[in-house]
Order: structure tokens, then sequence, then C-alpha cells
């Protein structure tokens, strides 16, 4: 039976489950009577939607409240062990896999380090990726004593471009790290011990974190926003819908500098160039710093921040002291106190090769943020990724200032420029959103194997004319 506009009862029963799951998701525990207005559906199809749903497990009683002269309103929420989802961050440094619940509580954690030096190809060899995720999945479901069946699906935040490819699935084109056209989710089918009807959803890190905090984070309430992932390299995924998927960009190689600083993905003048962490200690290196010997970047960013902002130093809540687009840029005077150049001793004030590093990286993301402006015009640009939040709100400042100075005026000034608010984690969240999202789209119900059917007769007579 096909309705007038072309969609079967099956496809409005199917988007009426999905609007009661998402309300009930975001807005619950809620009475059957508030998710009238809420969905926009009847009462009578309110109530077959809600008897349907407790009846499969999906959606359970949460008290009651009292009404306005009538009967105590009964409660109704997503019965949070009624699946779960696993999601999977590759990141920079290891491989996080976590198993949560429907209501994201974390119920098991692994995490696998990759090789802290030597080439970035080799930290990303392929198989010893593909084992880290079939070791750590298995871990979590293991440690949690959760079966496979239960799972929703597994999430995966990635470093590249993904490609959907009919014989191979996702493929995943990670330039910088050395992934050519990479088959990862056939691999993991050939290799994760899982049930075939379980669902696999590869994405790039930046679209799993736009995920996160658009539902959870700094980015909840807005219609529009621009998430940036700011690690090792930087990222971005833009949102038109807050509850719909991201798109992510590749941000980082945006050129920002004809025939400048040679890239990690090969190009020349990227913004990665001179704005991502790996970037940023290199010249920090080349500018006469000392990170500690063998650190991996986290630590080594940690000591550069340690050594631009000394505890004893006074007036450095923010890069270069009140450095921006109208103040000292990086060649202009350093912080007081600073050293002639490079770091003093101990006690001596701010490593002013540090600061001078920290400001020239200021002012190309904030250039960077001003093409996101003018292109997207977001409502909001959300900094999250471990180095975009070590960073923290005394260097947003700064970035924010610049942004403002190279954006056209009016976008400039109505774009909201914030931190993310869920941590360095947040890939992993919104990796493991990934399959909750495709299970609300399908109306609560998880993917069945396809049943097999018969070749048509012609099709087998030709290929038996064929092999004669």
């Amino acid at each position: 039976m096909h309705a007038k506009s072309g969609r079967t009862v099956r496809d409005l029963r199917r988007e009426n489950r999905t609007a009661v799951l998402r309300r009930l998701y975001f807005d619950g525990p809620t009475s059957r009577l508030a998710l009238g207005p809420a969905t926009g559906l009847s009462s009578g199809s309110i109530s077959n939607v809600v008897a349907e749903l407790v009846a499969e497990g999906l959606v359970e009683e949460a008290g009651s409240i009292d009404s306005a002269g009538g009967r105590p309103r009964t409660l109704l929420r997503i019965a949070p062990d009624s699946g779960c989802m696993i999601g999977v961050d590759i990141g920079e440094t290891r491989v996080r896999i976590e198993l949560f619940d429907l209501a994201l509580t974390e119920l098991a954690r692994a995490e696998r380090p990759l090789a802290p030096s030597g080439p970035r190809t080799a930290r990303y060899e392929v198989a010893v990726v593909v084992a880290h995720l079939r070791d750590g999945i298995a871990e979590v479901l293991r440690t949690a004593g959760v079966p496979a069946e239960r799972l929703l699906g597994v999430g995966i935040g990635v470093p590249g471009i993904v490609e959907r490819t009919p014989e191979y699935g996702a493929v995943v084109h990670g330039q910088t790290i050395g992934w050519d056209a990479v088959p990862l989710e056939r691999l993991l089918r050939e290799t994760v011990e899982l049930p075939a009807e379980v669902p696999y959803r590869i994405e790039n890190g930046a679209k799993t974190l736009g995920q996160a905090e658009m539902w959870f984070g700094a980015g909840r309430g807005a219609r529009s926003a621009v998430v940036v992932l700011f690690g090792s390299g930087v990222g971005a995924c833009v949102v038109t819908d807050p509850l719909g998927p991201g798109r992510a960009l590749e941000w980082g190689h945006l050129t920002v500098r004809v025939r400048g600083r040679r890239c990690r993905c090969g190009a020349q003048g990227c913004l990665e160039a001179y704005a991502g962490a790996e970037a940023l200690l290199a010249r920090w290196r080349e500018a006469g710093g000392a990170p500690p010997p063998g650190a991996d970047e986290e630590t080594a960013l940690t000591a550069m921040l340690d050594a631009a902002y000394p505890p004893e130093a006074t007036g450095t809540d923010r890069v270069g002291a009140g450095a921006g687009p109208d103040g000292a840029g990086p060649e202009g005077p350093g912080p007081e106190g600073a050293g002639p150049e490079g770091a003093g001793p101990e006690g001596a004030g701010p490593d002013r090769a540090a600061v001078a590093v920290l400001d020239e990286t200021a002012e190309y993301l904030g250039a960077g943020l001003a093409d996101l402006i003018n292109l997207f015009q977001p409502e909001r640009i959300l900094v999250g990724g471990w180095a975009g939040l070590q960073l923290g709100s005394r260097f947003l400042g700064s970035v924010a200032a610049y942004a403002r100075a190279y954006a056209l005026r009016h976008p400039g000034g109505r774009t909201q420029i914030a931190l993310g608010t869920l941590g360095p984690e947040a890939v992993t969240v919104g990796a493991g959103l990934l399959p909750l999202v495709d299970f609300f789209a399908q109306g609560g119900r998880r993917p069945e194997r396809a049943p097999s059917a018969p070749a048509p007769a012609w099709q087998t007579a030709l290929r038996d004319r064929v092999s004669t």
C-alpha cells in the first residue's frame, strides 16, 4: 500500500518511530502528551508508536509527574540497556576503542598505542591498525560481558577522506598517513569476529567530533556550525542541520602561502604546515626551542606552553600578552621579561621563541577561520581536538581576534568562536554516535541480512552458454 506522496505505509511508520525516538533521546524523559507537539504526530499515532517501542524494549517508563487537575502523566525514556555501540578513534598517538550503552555511559575501554617515533607511515601501518581494532573490539565486549549481537554498530573516526564503494564498502584515502585507497571496512569484516549484520560506519575524525559537539556539546542549540579538529594536523566539519550529518572538510590543506613550507601531504603552503601541532613544534625547534628528547607530540606541546607561559611570569594570560591583528606580531617585541632570544634560565621569563611561534600560529589559524566564516557564515565555530583544548582559551582569544580582522565584517561579527566542551575524547564519542544515527533513521530497527534470491533464468542461461 502506498501513500499519495509515493511513500509506503511502512515508510510513514518508520518516520513516525524515528521522530519519537529522537525526541525521547534529546528531550526525555517526557510524557506521551508532550510528544505530540514535539513531533507533530497525532495522539493516536503517538500511542501506537510508543506501544510498539515499549513492547520491543526500546522505550521504558521513567516515573511520572503531576498534571493540572488530572491523573499523573507517565514519563518515557529510551531504555539505556536496549543496545550498545562501539566508538573508535584512530588518533595520532593511540587507537582508542570504547563501548557505550544508549545513554552514552562508557561500559568498557581499550587503548592501543601507536609507535611514538619513526616515520608516520610506519606508525599507521594498515595491518597494525586493523590488528589493534580486532583485539580492542574483542576486549571491550569481553570486559563488559556484552554479546556481539547487541551491537547497533561500530563507528570509526579516521584521518583522511572516506569514499564508499559497492565492492569494498568504506575506503580511506589518508594521504598524510600513507593510506592510499585502504579498503578498511572490507579488512575489518575479514578480520574482526562480529556478526555480518553489525554495520561499520567509518568517517573522518573531524566529522565524528562535529557529531558529538552538535548533539551534546558546545554546538547544541546552534542551527549551523563549523567544528575544528586541531591535533597533529587540522581538519573541520561543517554542519547545517543540527540533527543531520556534517560534511568533513580538508581544511588543513587550504593553501595559505604560495610556495610556503612543505606540508606532510606533500604540497607546499598548506594551513596544516603552519598551524598543526606537528608543524608548530617543528617551527619551535627551528627557532631554537628544545622539546624534551623522545617526547610525543602531546608532551612536547605541554613543554612548549610551559616555556611560553612560565608560572612565575606575569601578563601572559594569552598568546603574546596582547598580540593580535593590531598589536605586536611574531616579529614585534616579546612579553616583558623575555630573554634576548630562545628560552632563558629558569625564572628568567617566557621563552621568546615559543611566544613568537604561538603568535604566528594564532594568526594563521585566525586567517583559516576567517575563510570558514566567509564561505559558510556559521552561527558558531568550535575548536576541539587535543591540541586545541590544550592551547585553550588564552590562545583562542588571539585566534578569534585575527579571524574577525580577516573575515568580512557582517558574518565575522555574527559568528561565535569558542572551545568545544566534550574534551579530547569527543572523537570517540562522536564515532559511537554514528551507528545510533543510523539506528534512529531506520526507526529503531536493526539491519537485517538480505534474503538470498535465485538469479533470473536468463542470467543462468547466459552464464552456462559462456562457460561452455
